[in-house]
């Protein structure tokens, strides 16, 4: 009753706020709380009743509220070198001062005065190494720092594809030794009928979470990309729960019935369309889409959002291993391209804009050979810009802007 009424933007609001109180009451309670990397398996812990955050979720909303810099400087002072991952960064910083105040309580002026959404310290933390290996070291120091167990999913990288038989056979055996050490922090045996459950609801929420996105494909489009970028802090926090699939499922309705009526998202004004390449400016993100929306250019196609089309058939485990090792930025350039050139195919695009993103190093690592090749294929022009996920300093709005109407230059 709660949400009877909500639109999809409300329904997000409301969902994303109810995970994260969740989260408080189950520590409250004594419950466990996990921290997880994103693309890391949540079903498992779901499965077991644990109460899940994301810290590179939090991080990108602390990002998104000018907050990382307070942050970020806690985390160098503690020796964090400002080649690490921003978001790994501002997430250390925050875990260093909320460790702080456990040991002492006393509120630090940074915490008190920060946009930063509150969440419980972990339990336990689990990460997988399917979009980077960063994530291993962060969750490392996480669980030394906090003295709390530590989860690691190891995938391979893809060389090839299609992706063999034995690195799925591997994932597998790793899963096969996540559910062995959940089973010994929790004291109970795996719930396997729950887990299928879990499986299955997942999969409800990635079909809503490609319904929506698809909605792109259409000219003019309904939905602007910049707005899947909001969406997304549901896909990753709330994908195993019935939280994505409502509010996915609200939103994509809502946009049929505009197509439908000829509202779209830039109602007549949408001249060229673009493919972002790379994860979102989040302290920056009203000046990349407003300096895109002012030239007439709508973005309708990002492989970002798509990490998290984790479809497989639930109860195979052997379906969902291959799921979590399909992430396009843990396979080859030529699977890379690919990709790439489906998104922007998909979103009927005019041009590509790259994000050198200075904290996402694999994401950026093979930006300037995936643009040759991919121009090669499609001729498509394509610019880049310097940027940053978090942190604010490694960005410049001229720039940006330089490059945005270069673009459109050449796409006229």
């Amino acid at each position: 009753m709660e949400t009877k009424g909500m639109n999809g933007k409300q329904l997000l609001a409301h969902y994303q706020a109810q995970l994260e109180e969740e989260a408080r009451r189950a520590k409250k309670s004594g419950r466990l709380v996990c921290w997880s990397a994103s693309v890391a398996p949540s079903e498992f812990c779901v499965a077991m009743d644990i109460a899940m955050v994301y810290p590179e979720t939090h991080a990108a909303g602390i990002g998104a509220r000018k907050g990382a810099p307070d942050l970020l400087e806690v985390a160098e002072k503690k020796g964090y070198a400002q080649d690490v991952c921003s978001y790994a960064r501002v997430n250390l910083g925050y875990m260093e001062l909320l460790k702080q105040q456990a040991l002492t309580g006393v509120q630090d002026e940074k915490l008190a005065n920060s946009p930063a959404v509150e969440i419980p310290l972990p339990d336990l933390v689990i990460t997988c190494n399917n979009i980077c290996n960063t994530l291993l070291k962060w969750y490392e120091n996480l669980a030394k720092e906090l003295n709390v167990p530590c989860i690691v999913i190891d995938v391979p990288f893809n060389h090839t594809m299609p992706i063999s038989q034995h690195s799925k056979d591997y994932i597998v055996g790793q899963f096969g030794e996540a559910i062995a050490q959940l089973e010994e922090i929790c004291q109970r045996p795996f719930d396997y009928d729950k887990f299928y459950q879990v499986q299955e609801q997942t999969q409800r929420s990635v079909a809503e979470w490609a319904r929506l996105a698809g909605l792109m494909r259409h000219k003019p489009s309904p939905l602007n990309g910049f707005d899947l970028f909001n969406f997304m802090a549901l896909i990753v926090c709330g994908r195993s729960t019935p939280y994505a699939e409502i509010t996915f499922k609200t939103f994509a309705d809502e946009l049929e019935e505009n197509l439908e009526n000829g509202i779209y998202a830039f109602g007549e004004n949408e001249k060229k369309r673009v493919t972002w390449e790379g994860i979102a400016v989040w302290p920056h993100l009203g000046h990349t889409f407003k300096t895109l929306k002012n030239a007439g250019t709508i973005m309708t196609g990002s492989a970002y959002p798509g990490m998290w089309r984790l479809e497989y058939t639930p109860g195979d485990l052997s379906s969902m291993a291959e799921a979590y090792t399909r992430i396009y930025i843990n396979t080859c350039l030529e699977y890379k391209v690919l990709q790439l050139q489906q998104v922007v195919d998909s979103g009927n695009c005019d041009g590509i804009l790259y994000h050198q993103n200075r904290s996402c190093k694999l994401m950026s690592l093979l930006n300037v050979e995936t643009a040759e090749e991919l121009q090669k294929r499609n001729g498509l022009p394509y610019v880049s810009f310097d940027g940053d996920q978090t942190d604010p300093n490694n960005y410049g709005a001229a720039q940006f802007e330089l490059r945005v109407q270069a673009l459109n230059e050449m796409m006229e």
